[in-house]
């Protein structure tokens, strides 16, 4: 018999790669604590927000995961998510590991982890490879994608 946990997370990761930001935030629950170094911490709907955000703006978007490794209420995985940065038009291929907490069939919490100075350099191009290694720049880049879901967020509610 297959490990619920591990079906749990390839559901959110089929959905991803279908675009479809309301099936992966149907897999959080409701008090979902999300990370990553881009984003820093969210909380409840803003985690699905921020897939609604990201995917409303989806461009040349790929995503292929693996590794999914299922221990009691632990979940870790692999993808790479390959898109075009909206804000530059540059192309990114982000590897990312995950971990997720389960929870009565939910996911209760999703740590990603990337190399931010990689994803900059991508990103942003000269400027991310002189300065994504600094914490200012990175702290400037953090800023950005808040002030972004804030906005989206805002346009949503409206």
């Amino acid at each position: 018999m297959a490990n619920p946990n591990a079906e749990l997370i390839e559901r959110f990761y089929r959905a991803f790669q279908d675009v479809d930001a309301e099936a992966m935030a149907a897999c959080y629950a409701r008090d979902i604590r999300f990370e990553d170094p881009v984003f820093g911490v969210l909380h409840g709907r803003e985690a699905g927000d921020m897939w609604r955000m990201l995917l409303a703006r989806a461009a040349d978007f790929s995503l292929s995961y693996s590794d999914i490794k299922a221990t009691g209420q632990t979940v870790t995985a692999n993808c790479v998510a390959t898109y075009q940065f909206s804000r530059t038009g540059r192309k990114v291929v982000n590897e990312i590991r995950s971990k997720f907490a389960i929870r009565d069939g939910e996911i209760v919490e999703q740590t990603d982890t990337f190399d931010l100075w990689r994803w900059s350099r991508q990103a942003l191009g000269l400027k991310g490879w002189l300065l994504g290694g600094t914490s200012i720049v990175q702290s400037r880049i953090r800023e950005e994608a808040r002030k972004g879901l804030a906005e989206f967020r805002r346009k949503s509610a409206s």
